[in-house]
């Protein structure tokens, strides 16, 4: 006869914790028709990207964007173009060596601030708006760089 007592069920996550996030890639106009705008990156210390942050269960995604965006460096005066929302997804293990799949979806925006503007948040030792050139070269993930190469793209097809 079996015993009918279920076996005690594991404590452990089988699969990777599931966080989502939203960011902006900003732009604003250049200084000259050589370089018709600037992106805005972000210096983590350890990394350049663009500013972005969790959704909170209150949020939808633009929401937590432009939220992000006005904590991450005081600028509240984007203008988010309709038709541009690319997701990208990766994994990385967090403090505790758990693995994390986090996805992150980019929205994009203009803003006319200017570098007196920015007050950046404790989370960041500095920034820069930078052309297309300087900024795919002072990103420091593939993805971020991917994203900023379809954000270039769309632009230039309005």
């Amino acid at each position: 006869m079996s015993d009918p007592t279920p076996a005690p069920k594991s404590t452990r996550s089988r699969g990777p914790r599931n966080e989502r996030s939203a960011g902006l890639v900003v732009f604003r106009p250049g200084p000259t028709p050589a370089d018709p705008r600037q992106y805005l990156l972000l210096d983590y210390g350890k990394h350049w990207d663009y500013a972005k942050g969790h959704v909170e269960p209150t949020e939808d995604d633009l929401t937590a964007a432009l939220r992000e965006m006005v904590e991450e460096t005081g600028i509240s005066d984007v203008r988010v173009l309709p038709g541009f929302a690319r997701e990208m997804t990766y994994f990385f293990r967090d403090r505790k060596k758990r693995l994390v799949r986090k996805t992150v979806i980019f929205f994009l925006a203009s803003t006319r601030a200017t570098d007196e503007q920015v007050v950046l948040s404790d989370e960041h030792v500095g920034f820069a708006f930078l052309n297309y050139d300087d900024a795919l070269r002072r990103l420091t993930y593939p993805a971020a760089r991917d994203m900023l190469q379809h954000a270039d793209d769309y632009l230039k097809a309005l």
